[in-house]
């Protein structure tokens, strides 16, 4: 399996896993959390199909990925990233990030720049500015991350399973648009990651990507189900057209939080024809 070291704990490598697979113009794939590059098999295919050379990769502490017991913010995943773009020395790079993903593209520009990007999208995202403080009253109270917190601490794989319930919004598209078998997957990875990992995510939710979004200089693409759970509308991509220049927002009717797997007969037009110019 590839991987790549972007760093060392004591006496062992963190590596990053990628898959990368065809030819032609990068698009690089950002996994939410807490799952791996997997989740965007809905993607992965379909891309191929029209010439695109995808790579996923597995943030550390998730997947099949290195799980350090440090690392876990965005001035982090942001040089893993780097790392991994400068390895196999992209170029004309669209970078697309769900969810926690999405922060990782953000940082990413804001911190290195677009040389080596052409596009982004945010997909579900978490940008730009989670909390709610006095200077971001659309933001959310830090009482709920604290209780995610404390839930993952008490008994990790029970909040797993309350967490998906809300990620497909299963008490209305279960049968439908999500099975049984495609929670019981996405539960099987998030449960084999690294617990630390899992908490530390929480606090890098609340990071203020306010001072990045406006050097974001790339055709940019914001897409949002209005039916999201985990992370609302109102408080997330219903503010970034106004933050990022010339950036485009679509939104999914009835769409929960994992868009790219429930919704990706919606999902997956809208994102071509964005990198077909369209």
């Amino acid at each position: 399996m590839p991987h790549v070291t972007v760093g060392k704990e004591n006496s062992g490598n963190i590596d990053i896993y990628y898959e990368d697979f065809g030819a032609g113009q990068p698009i690089v794939l950002i996994h939410g959390f807490p799952l791996s590059g997997h989740s965007w098999e809905k993607q992965v295919a379909v891309l191929l199909d029209k010439g695109y050379r995808v790579i996923t990769y597995d943030r550390r502490g998730f997947g099949n990925s290195s799980q350090p017991s440090l690392g876990y913010d965005y001035d982090t995943f942001a040089d893993d990233l780097n790392t991994l773009i400068a390895k196999l020395d992209l170029h004309n790079t669209v970078l697309v990030g769900f969810s926690m993903g999405s922060g990782e593209v953000t940082r990413y520009l804001g911190k290195y720049g677009s040389e080596r990007v052409s596009k982004a999208v945010l997909m579900a995202p978490v940008p730009p500015f989670l909390l709610k403080t006095d200077d971001n009253p659309e933001g959310v109270d830090r009482s709920v991350f604290d209780g995610i917190m404390k839930s993952i601490v008490e008994d990790r794989p029970a909040y797993l399973s309350a967490f998906f319930k809300d990620f497909y919004n299963v008490d209305v598209l279960l049968g439908g648009r999500i099975s049984e078998d495609a929670i019981q997957m996405s539960w099987n990875v998030a449960a084999g990651a690294s617990a630390k990992g899992t908490l530390d995510c929480v606090p890098s939710w609340l990071t203020d990507f306010r001072d990045d979004l406006p050097r974001i200089d790339v055709p940019t693409l914001i897409i949002h189900g209005d039916g999201d759970r985990i992370l609302p509308f109102e408080s997330t991509a219903k503010r970034l057209p106004q933050l990022i220049k010339g950036s485009r927002l679509v939104v999914i009717p009835g769409g929960p939080h994992a868009i790219n797997w429930t919704h990706a007969d919606q999902v997956n037009p809208v994102l071509l024809d964005f990198l077909e110019g369209k």
